[in-house]
């Protein structure tokens, strides 16, 4: 097949699927082994498993302990937060700030500083 026609081939195929031809499929497997098929169904068993996860109490043996630190916290380091930046996933969505990895690790020493400067901030007033 030539160029021309494996795209139009592609168009084609890509038109046909966007009239709701083939739809993903819609289905659950409960813990029990039944399959779940609708919306409501599908909805009811999420609701179920987020209810069992959410109140589930884990064990405990009570034998961790931690000793509590009195005084201030201690700063941040450059070398912490350029190690953070370093270890970012990149071509990840952006949060609600609207930045992303590479933004930040762009900016170099400047960028470094300012994260730094904030992190700190937000160590310092507890907020």
């Amino acid at each position: 097949m030539t160029l021309s026609v494996k795209m139009k081939f592609f168009e084609w195929q890509s038109r046909w699927l966007k009239k709701d031809r083939i739809s993903g499929l819609n289905c659950i497997k409960r813990a029990s082994g039944k399959v779940i098929v609708g919306d409501k169904g599908i909805s009811d068993s999420w609701k179920e498993y987020m209810e069992k996860l959410m109140n589930e109490e884990n064990e405990w043996d009570h034998k961790i302990t931690a000793e509590v630190k009195e005084g201030p916290a201690d700063c941040i380091r450059m070398a912490e937060v350029r190690a953070v930046l370093k270890k970012m996933n990149r071509h990840k969505a952006p949060g609600l700030s609207g930045l992303v990895a590479e933004m930040i690790q762009a900016t170099g020493d400047i960028g470094t500083q300012w994260i730094l400067d904030l992190c700190n901030a937000i160590v310092k007033e507890g907020k």
